[in-house]
């Protein structure tokens, strides 16, 4: 069964009819048609496992859940048409994406990623697809002849974060896709900080991108997933073929999950958007805060390239304290921010990099990487600015 049989023709789906829609049209739209037996306005969940085939050697367009699910297809639909892809295949998590993006590859492939990775990403490629063959290297992506001095005739794929997670570092992608195009590797883009309300890698000329839809995507904190986006039939077909064989696929609930909350995307962007701008103005004039990364800030050092190449600078803020300490007395100090992992939510998140979501990387690796104890990072939600604004200037007294 093929990804455009199960992602772009579903029954009565008027895909083509939003396509040169605004953004948030084709996130309510795209993929979302009215049930037609029943008329309901949101799209049924397909709790079910398997499909009856009512005819011997017959089967239908879905035959088994992990193949293929309506649900599934239907978020596929709707987030391709966002990401200006044709094909979209969901995973159980951000995770899973990149672990299937990854064995697209064969074992001895040596991968080019950037320097500045979230932690996960780092183990997963370290501690894990390491041992089956695949050489990773890191440089710093923000100057694309660091990928030119780092090629090797192995050198099969180039995969970035942009902006990265968590010091915020801009890479060229339209400069960086001449190269791998030239040579004749995949480029890979992790959108999860800009989501494709901000910026669309496929169209600067990446190959694949892929999102945490835990992140903005769902928004709202309560659902694990993950999403490849591509125009690459071939290597669609393929990532099909993996999540089904090694069961990677997202469960139908969770894809009704994440389709709900792609609903609210636009609107929820911009909130975040328009208060992380208000709470990089405060940290940045702030005698206790060292340093903030945000692309938005004109001293930021990838200013100019980030106007370029996306439609806003996003709602993730990172800052440095002077130590762990510090970060210990801020971070016990928030009432309205909420100290946890992960990013994207409506809530307002709060962390210290190298003691969660990057203490995987061995400590002096993250020292060299720019990661340093004092680092903090933010995901601004949706809530009031006065009452974030006020929290935060609270918690500075305190350190």
């Amino acid at each position: 069964m093929t990804l455009r049989l199960l992602a772009a023709t579903l029954p009565g789906m008027s895909k083509s009819d939003f396509l040169d829609s605004g953004f948030a049209t084709r996130a309510v739209h795209v993929g979302q048609d009215p049930d037609p037996e029943t008329g309901a306005v949101i799209p049924p969940l397909h709790a079910t496992s398997t499909f009856v085939q009512f005819e011997f050697g017959e089967p239908g367009k879905y035959i088994y859940s992990r193949s293929g699910n309506p649900t599934r297809a239907a978020l596929e639909a709707n987030l391709a048409a966002l990401e200006s892809a044709e094909f979209g295949i969901a995973f159980g998590s951000g995770c899973a994406a990149t672990d299937s993006i990854i064995r697209l590859l064969r074992p001895g492939a040596h991968i080019i990623a950037g320097a500045d990775l979230y932690g996960g990403t780092y183990r997963l490629f370290e501690q894990v697809l390491a041992d089956f063959g695949f050489d990773f290297e890191y440089v710093d992506t923000t100057d694309p002849a660091n990928i030119s001095a780092a090629w090797r005739d192995e050198t099969a794929m180039v995969f970035i974060e942009t902006p990265s997670n968590p010091l915020m570092s801009i890479s060229d992608i339209t400069a960086i896709a001449e190269i791998t195009r030239e040579r004749g590797a995949r480029l890979v883009v992790d959108n999860t900080f800009m989501s494709p309300f901000l910026q669309r890698p496929l169209e600067l000329g990446a190959d694949l991108v892929f999102h945490s839809t835990t992140k903005y995507i769902n928004g709202h904190s309560d659902s694990i997933g993950g999403i490849v986006l591509t125009n690459n039939a071939v290597d669609a077909e393929r990532l099909v073929f993996i999540a089904k064989s090694v069961g990677a696929t997202l469960s139908p609930f969770e894809a009704w999950l994440i389709q709900r909350g792609v609903k609210t995307l636009a609107i929820r962007m911009e909130r975040s958007q328009a208060t992380a701008e208000r709470v990089v103005e405060l940290l940045d004039n702030h005698e206790k805060v060292k340093r903030v990364y945000y692309p938005g800030l004109a001293s930021h050092p990838q200013h100019e390239l980030a106007k370029r190449q996306m439609d806003g600078f996003g709602g993730m803020v990172s800052f440095e304290l002077a130590d762990m300490s510090a970060v210990k007395r801020l971070l016990d100090s928030l009432t309205v921010f909420t100290l946890a992992e992960s990013l994207g939510g409506v809530e307002s998140l709060i962390s210290n990099p190298a003691s969660m979501t990057h203490a995987s990387i061995p400590r002096e690796e993250r020292g060299a990487r720019g990661v340093k104890d004092g680092l903090v990072r933010i995901s601004v939600g949706v809530e009031d600015a006065e009452d974030l604004l006020a929290d935060l200037r609270r918690a500075l007294e305190n350190v």
